[in-house]
């Protein structure tokens, strides 16, 4: 249900099916380019039933939905662009915001929360990490890619992190290849990474999310 926190981007927040005691490990979701913070609200309600979930919505309207940030697509197609910087930025930041405020405002487990983006909402999780890797027990970044301004990263703190990193064979907007390289990097960073490509385009089938669902019920265990 919705609740009346104030953080700095409109959200969704859920309260745990099964809660426990003290604070709660939640999952901050991300949605994707077009969308809002509903959209992947049942991919959230299938994962494990101890987690809460916070689910943001991006801050400009965009097809009847919501955007992160503008493309640059100087490098080619869609299929080849890269995020615009300065609304990139200020999504980081505000989305930053939003977690540190929901983990308040809802007593959320500092300790034990994971973050889920699709596409546009993947390539802001991966950078999200990159940025604050010590903020995120677990990441899943599903039909995303690196953006190029983190690829160059290498903070402390990702040795052993769990991330899950699934793409689609037949994905023309987010080609499996910048996935892969994605994964690829996390890997030579040190992060425990579970990649998995799926016979789907730009959305997420049920064996992506069964997969997703195993991930994240292996990590809590």
């Amino acid at each position: 249900m919705d609740q009346p926190a104030d953080l700095p981007l409109s959200h969704v927040y859920l309260e745990p099916r099964q809660p426990g005691d003290g604070p709660d490990p939640a999952v901050v979701v991300l949605h994707g380019r077009g969308a809002d913070e509903r959209d992947l609200l049942p991919i959230a309600r299938a994962l494990p039933p101890t987690l809460a979930t916070v689910s943001l919505q991006a801050p400009d309207p965009l097809m009847g939905g919501y955007t992160w940030y503008g493309l640059d697509l100087s490098g080619g197609g869609l299929h080849e662009s890269q995020p615009e910087p300065d609304g990139f930025r200020q999504s980081l930041d505000r989305a930053t915001a939003s977690i540190e405020g929901a983990v308040d405002g809802y007593d959320l487990d500092p300790d034990r929360l994971g973050l889920l983006g699709f596409s546009q909402g993947a390539i802001m999780t991966l950078s999200m990490l990159l940025e604050a890797p010590e903020r995120y027990a677990w990441i899943a970044a599903l039909h995303g890619y690196l953006a190029a301004v983190h690829t160059d990263l290498a903070p402390d703190g990702l040795a052993g992190k769990p991330v899950f990193v699934g793409a689609g064979t037949v994905d023309q907007l987010i080609p499996v290849e910048r996935a892969e390289a994605a994964a690829s990097r996390l890997r030579e960073l040190g992060c425990d990474v579970t990649f998995e490509t799926f016979p789907v385009g730009h959305g997420v089938a049920q064996g992506e999310l069964d997969a997703l669902v195993a991930f994240v019920e292996g990590v809590l265990d």
